[in-house]
């Protein structure tokens, strides 16, 4: 067990995980998000790809950026910081070895293999805790590891549409729309992480390691929300309904003069000030409870755009915000990245790539504090090129595990 933290070099940085070996055998989105988020965190990720080609994402796109002769895709960028590189061919003798060492000396390892994959190339569960008591197995499969579909390739958008979510969104039943971002890897990714991170906690007491499942059809379902139990208690099963939320009115986009706002009218208080804001009628028996106004939503949009015709955006969003309402603009990821509260919350990260200089990457969600003192990681790395740690992993590791402690 690697409980120690001058275990690893980890290049000095801090953080809740500082000391902690991630091996990330994982491609594509939901095992490398998780190993992003544990390399935000201070862990030493390493990540292992194929050599010559390395992780699917770095052939996808457009974009590409960079020069003509070493393009690198954004897509790879955006779930690869904090980590090392390093090329194996697994099924090679060298390669094996290699893996075998960094299991060793490793606190998690991600995997999200094809059930069965890594068994015949000699890292099954039960080799890689025979190798290493204390490891953490952390896998992520697209429908689960048993059950009559856990052979089941798992896609995100497939997902998507098999676990519901795309049942739920668009402008109407007739028209399902998958979630503009991978969303059920990026989901199966935070709830790997989160259980890596639970494992290792536990490991704390127990002396063991242990292996962490889910995937792309848990997360989706794990997120179901109110809307699972209103299948599961109620009976109902729900449908897309656009911009407005199926249990609360007014909730949604709207209308106005040359443009959309968003308001949140959650609570009876909000609906009085609201309806006295903007000179709407609150003793209407269709309105006189949130019950009343969801089963009169087509009237209460009508009202309420009516309202709204007055006003541009911007003097509306002030006359809502005077009024004590939750309201906001939709804004494109250029604006978003723009805005001071995003840079504000070190949310827009600048890292030096080898190839493509500084770039600003979406930064890490989570900020931690040691009473006044933020703790968080300010120093992240650029995403790695394909083995470009490969012959620095290569030196640490062959050094005698007790020269391995950092000065």
């Amino acid at each position: 067990m690697n409980a120690d933290p001058t275990t690893h070099d980890a290049g000095g940085r801090g953080g809740p995980l500082a000391g902690r070996l991630v091996v990330d055998l994982s491609r594509a989105l939901a095992g490398p998000h998780a190993g992003m988020m544990l390399g935000d965190l201070g862990a030493r990720v390493i990540k292992v790809e194929t050599p010559g080609t390395g992780d699917d994402t770095r052939g996808w796109g457009p974009p590409f950026v960079g020069p003509e002769d070493d393009r690198q895709s954004t897509y790879f960028l955006s779930c690869n910081r904090n980590k090392e590189s390093i090329a194996l061919d697994l099924k090679s003798e060298d390669g094996r070895g290699v893996l075998t060492e960094l299991l060793r000396r490793a606190d998690v390892v991600i995997e999200n293999f094809r059930t069965g994959v890594l068994d015949r190339l000699g890292f099954s569960t039960d080799a890689m805790l025979a190798l290493n008591p204390g490891l953490v197995i952390l896998s992520i499969t697209g429908f689960g590891h048993d059950g009559p579909e856990a052979k089941r390739s798992g896609y995100d958008q497939i997902v998507q549409g098999e676990a519901g979510l795309m049942s739920l969104t668009g402008a109407d039943p007739e028209n399902p729309q998958r979630v503009g971002v991978p969303i059920a890897d990026l989901l199966s990714g935070m709830y790997g992480a989160y259980g890596a991170v639970a494992a290792l906690l536990e490991r704390e007491r127990t002396g063991r390691g242990q292996v962490v499942r889910t995937s792309l059809l848990a997360s989706i379902i794990g997120v179901h929300a109110f809307q699972g139990t209103r299948t599961t208690v109620a009976g109902e099963v729900p449908q897309a309904q656009g911009n407005h939320h199926p249990s609360i009115a007014p909730y949604g986009l709207f209308s106005c003069r040359g443009g959309k706002v968003q308001i949140s009218v959650g609570s009876e208080k909000l609906w009085a000030a609201f309806t006295t804001a903007f000179g709407i009628d609150a003793t209407r028996p269709e309105f006189a409870t949130n019950a009343d106004r969801v089963g009169h939503r087509d009237l209460l949009i009508g009202v309420i755009e009516d309202a709204f015709s007055a006003y541009g955006a911007e003097p509306l969003l002030e006359k809502l915000n005077a009024a004590g309402i939750p309201a906001g603009k939709v804004r494109t990821l250029d604006e978003v990245y723009a805005w001071e509260q995003v840079h504000s919350q070190g949310l827009l990260t600048t890292v030096q790539h080898p190839v493509l200089g500084d770039i600003d990457l979406p930064g890490a969600p989570l900020r931690f504090f040691d009473g006044p003192v933020e703790t968080t990681l300010t120093e992240h790395a650029a995403p790695p090129l394909l083995d470009g740690d490969g012959e620095a992993i290569r030196a640490w590791l062959a050094r005698p595990v007790a020269e391995d402690v950092r000065a």
